[in-house]
């Protein structure tokens, strides 16, 4: 099968997905080719952009209401045309969601873990924030007591106050252990997250897009709309999967963990597409003022160096 055909399958397996969650594909697609460009696109042009997945314009409409009801967008009006940029809440929310995205290398785990105490909120409360906790892959340690190895106080307490929690949570920090990975906690970090189901998802990912990687190095005639799609689809799935992922240390996962062999594979894909994708977004996305600015230098750091502004013009000439 080629690497279009292939592509045509993702396609096809995006679009049978009930119910098909056009808000949350959105997000991703703020966060990997928006936000480098400024944050701020016309929803003519969002629309243009998922057409070819399926999404309709009235899906869009619905789903940019709802994320902005949400507090994730917000929209301004020029004349008859509406854009939609990313709110101060939203842009914090898809930080946190994204940062890990295009990271090769985890940092060193100190041993230390955050603990928030949920007891103390009135149960509608403690709810609301126990999903947003789970959304950010905090684990259960205990009823009302959610546990993370990689988030730190201060980086929480900022988003209790918007979630109206903080003055009845109590958030700690442990103080980094000598022992990081005794029998005990490893059995405690099996029963604070599922990590059978979040390495299947990481087997699934890997069953997807590897036969396609394979393709394109044999034969890669995809055109930059084309590696567009691919892209985004690339990034949602694994975007999606490391929500569920808190990113233990070595020492608490299985040796042969396969979200290290996605995050490669993500990394060579990426790299293989995005000059064209970046094109496609150069002739086709607009704001207020007209075309979208290119991606800015935090761009090209993303999964351990791109190629840089300099050259990127140079390597869309060379495939023309």
């Amino acid at each position: 099968m080629t690497a279009k055909n292939q592509l045509e399958l993702l396609v096809k397996n995006f679009q049978k997905k009930r119910p098909l969650r056009a808000g949350s594909l959105i997000i991703t697609i703020y966060g990997d080719a928006i936000v480098p460009r400024g944050g701020n696109v016309w929803l003519g042009s969002l629309m243009k952009l998922v057409e070819p997945m399926g999404i309709s314009q009235r899906l869009v409409r619905t789903s940019v209401y709802r994320l902005a009801q949400e507090s994730w967008l917000q929209t301004e009006k020029v004349g008859r045309c509406s854009y939609y940029s990313l709110t101060g809440p939203g842009l914090r929310r898809f930080e946190h969601a994204f940062q890990h995205v295009y990271n090769l290398d985890t940092a060193e785990w100190s041993g230390s873990w955050c603990l928030v105490y949920l007891n103390q909120l009135d149960p509608e409360l403690r709810h609301k924030v126990r999903e947003e906790l789970k959304w950010l892959s905090f684990g259960s340690m205990a009823p009302g007591l959610m546990e993370h190895p990689r988030f730190t106080r201060s980086e929480l307490m900022p988003m209790l106050q918007e979630w109206g929690a903080l003055e009845d949570t109590i958030v700690m920090q442990t103080m980094p252990m000598e022992q990081k990975s005794p029998r005990a906690l490893r059995l405690q970090v099996r029963e604070s997250w599922n990590l059978e189901e979040l390495g299947g998802r990481y087997r699934r990912f890997l069953k997807q897009f590897r036969p396609l990687w394979r393709e394109l190095q044999s034969e890669d005639t995809l055109s930059p709309e084309e590696c567009l799609l691919l892209r985004i689809l690339l990034i949602h799935d694994y975007r999606k999967i490391l929500l569920r992922d808190p990113l233990l240390p070595d020492e608490l996962l299985p040796g042969d963990w396969e979200g290290r062999s996605a995050k490669q594979l993500c990394r060579n894909l990426y790299r293989q597409i995005y000059v064209r994708a970046e094109q496609w977004l150069d002739e086709t996305l607009e704001n207020a003022s007209g075309p979208l600015p290119g991606p800015g230098e935090k761009f090209y750091k993303r999964f351990g160096g791109l190629r840089d502004s300099s050259t990127l013009s140079e390597a869309v000439t060379e495939m023309e």
